[in-house]
């Protein structure tokens, strides 16, 4: 049990509730054409677990090195040894194997694209020592989840996936340029690249205000294509509020409160599940 609760805290699992609500959001608004069973319900969940866990394997495994050296991260499993490499590694290629045998089970398409997902999501962990604009590739990362669960249910054409994306990896940009506000002066010095360390942290603040901006549009606009009434604008209005909230907390000359900040945006996605779920049913 003690092992289980390493692995989990490893590979960080409770942040797994920032992606998947919106990747059951693009299921729950496919079945509104293709009816889903229960079950296929929990493959999706497992697609989404498995993947994440393997990504999250994966950045914490080829970023060690500099988690050693920063304060902030030096007591993570494997700086501190709690873990090792091997362990790692071992988790990311079970992890990489069961998204694809979950895939088998959502159809031929999305086992088809299984390994370019998984692409998609491991570039991330590499992105920063290539570009500066390190979040943004986070936030496709994370954009991918709706696209998935859309076609896992069944859905192919149509724009309510493409929008529930743009939302969703703006707004996972948005908070990620909070959270590496922290490590500006650190990346700086150890030639990591980010967004706050090329644009510094105003400037930074504005970026990431306007890309949940684009979340809360987008999210909106979904209302346009499918007949989603009072209910589900209410939803984004209280995803709004969430995010000028979580902006609120966090200042140039104040990063103190970045991880409540952070932390909040688990409600985020929590709550737009719930209300498009409601728009659904019941509005």
């Amino acid at each position: 049990m003690l092992r289980l609760r390493l692995y989990l805290s490893f590979v960080r699992f409770g942040h797994t509730v920032f992606a998947l609500p919106f990747a059951l959001v693009g299921a729950l608004l496919a079945s509104q054409q293709y009816p889903i069973t229960m079950g296929r319900a929990g493959w999706i969940i497992a697609a989404m677990v498995t993947a994440r866990t393997a990504a999250m394997g994966f950045n914490r495994l080829v970023d060690a090195r500099f988690d050693a050296l920063n304060p902030r991260t030096a007591d993570r499993e494997l700086p501190r040894g709690a873990l090792k490499g091997s362990d790692a590694v071992v988790l990311i290629g079970v992890s990489s194997v069961a998204f694809v045998l979950v895939t088998t089970q959502l159809g031929l398409l999305c086992l088809v694209l299984s390994p370019v997902a998984l692409v998609i999501v491991f570039w991330y962990s590499l992105a920063k020592r290539y570009t500066a604009f390190t979040q943004l590739f986070l936030g496709l990362a994370l954009a991918v989840a709706p696209v998935g669960g859309w076609l896992a249910a069944g859905g192919r054409g149509g724009l309510e996936p493409w929008l529930l994306a743009l939302g969703t990896g703006a707004w996972v940009a948005g908070f990620d340029i909070f959270y590496a506000c922290q490590d500006l002066e650190f990346d700086r010095a150890n030639g990591l690249q980010s967004i706050p360390a090329r644009f510094g942290v105003q400037r930074s603040l504005i970026i990431a205000r306007c890309l949940h901006v684009v979340t809360v549009l987008a999210l909106a606009a979904v209302v346009l294509v499918v007949p989603l009434g009072w209910v589900y604008l209410a939803g984004v209005t209280g995803v709004a509020l969430l995010l000028i909230y979580e902006q609120s907390l966090v200042r140039a000359d104040d990063l103190s409160r970045v991880k409540q900040a952070f932390d909040l945006n688990g409600y985020v996605g929590f709550f737009y599940l719930m209300t498009t779920t409601g728009a659904v049913y019941v509005g």
